[in-house]
């Protein structure tokens, strides 16, 4: 008797910032390693929905690839403004979407999808239950909350991943029954953080060019980088703080060398593009970035406390996690960062470091060793009425 053909799943991502493929990619590898009976597919959603990509059409230039560039030269002031204007196109092509979504799904014939992508979930959900009804379709949050609304998630059939008790009560106030709702311990961290430490930071430092017992902060935006590193350095130079840094500048290669060449006083270490994040953040005593669920998460991994600015350039789903870092008294949020060498003071004052790091260690995020297991109970449970609950029309 031939053994049972493994079960498809298909992970949707895309490329607007990182953190959605990183996430897919780290559970892909984890399944793996698992050796669970599935085959997992990742497919970019832009890729698939480029011939309704109006800004390619009339601008030459992908919405994610727009996104990116916004990220890299600081420009989201207005983001709140443009993510209403795509919300609202995202609703006018909708019909358009599913029909084209729901072709793919025929072809593919996945038994079962999961996002890790906002804004889309609704279409992604129709199109799925259309060509493939009675398979589930589950929604990981990549976010520590579903902020602003209809971001995550929608009022509709499917399962939702959350990291946060608030991404929780979100998905309560939708409708969404308990067993349909699975609470993981954070986001989704490539297996990597999770790797034995290092037996001697102060001799890595060294390595680097680094002072061992200095104290060492990290920088880090993302994989693309941003100008405010750049503020951050300078303001770091005329201060009078003891410290030395760590800055990773993503494929940034302008920030990079402009860090690389400018003259400092006090020790520094310049990254480009990396996929060691892990061990570089093994040498460093804190981190100062931007609000991003996914290196917040890394840093707080790694045991560090985060200096981060939440004002009105913060991305708008970014926002709540600067008030879950007050919360959890993880790190200091900013109004800006022309404030930063006072942070890192007042995180350095004998008694603060150490009692950050113990409130670090309290989160204990697992959530990618233990999402294939919620994946692994959906199947197990799932049919054509596991989702009884009903929605109304919005």
């Amino acid at each position: 008797m031939e053994p049972p053909c493994p079960r498809r799943i298909e992970f949707i991502f895309f490329d607007a910032g990182g953190g959605h493929r990183a996430a897919a990619t780290a559970l892909q590898m984890e399944i793996e390693s698992q050796r669970r009976p599935w085959t997992v597919d990742l497919t970019n959603l832009q890729e698939l929905l480029d011939q309704l990509d109006i800004l390619q059409k009339y601008a030459g230039i992908r919405i994610q690839d727009f996104y990116n560039t916004m990220l890299r030269n600081g420009w989201t002031l207005g983001s709140p403004q443009l993510m209403r204007v795509l919300q609202c196109v995202i609703r006018l092509y909708h019909g358009s979407t599913v029909r084209m979504l729901e072709a793919h799904w025929q072809e593919t014939q996945p038994d079962m999808v999961v996002s890790f992508v906002p804004h889309f979930n609704r279409v992604l959900c129709e199109s799925y239950a259309r060509a493939c009804p009675g398979r589930p379709f589950v929604t990981v949050l990549t976010d520590l909350a579903d902020y602003p609304p209809h971001f995550w998630i929608e009022r509709q059939r499917q399962y939702v991943v959350c990291g946060t008790d608030r991404a929780i009560q979100q998905a309560k106030s939708l409708g969404h029954s308990d067993d349909c709702i699975f609470r993981v311990s954070g986001m989704i961290l490539h297996p990597r953080f999770y790797e034995a430490r290092i037996e001697n930071p102060t001799t890595e430092r060294e390595r680097l060019g680094l002072l061992p017992d200095m104290p060492t902060g990290l920088v880090l935006f993302g994989g693309h980088g941003s100008r405010a590193m750049l503020q951050i350095a300078e303001r770091i130079e005329s201060s009078k703080l003891d410290v030395q840094m760590i800055y990773i500048c993503g494929k940034n290669e302008e920030i990079a060398a402009a860090l690389r060449l400018g003259r400092s006083r006090r020790r520094r270490f310049v990254e480009g593009f990396t996929t060691g994040v892990n061990h570089y953040m093994q040498l460093a005593d804190f981190f100062i970035g931007k609000p991003g669920p996914g290196s917040v998460s890394e840093a707080l991994a790694m045991r560090l406390p985060v200096i981060v600015e939440c004002n009105a350039w913060t991305l708008p789903q970014e926002r709540y996690n600067a008030k879950w870092i007050t919360e959890n008294q993880v790190g200091l949020v900013l109004p800006n960062f022309r404030r930063v060498d006072r942070a890192i003071a007042d995180m350095s004052e004998p008694g603060a470091l150490a009692r950050y790091r113990r409130k670090t260690a309290l989160l204990a995020n697992r959530a990618v060793f233990e999402i294939p297991d919620v994946l692994s109970r959906i199947f197990s449970v799932h049919s054509g009425s596991a989702l009884n609950y009903s929605f109304q029309a919005e």
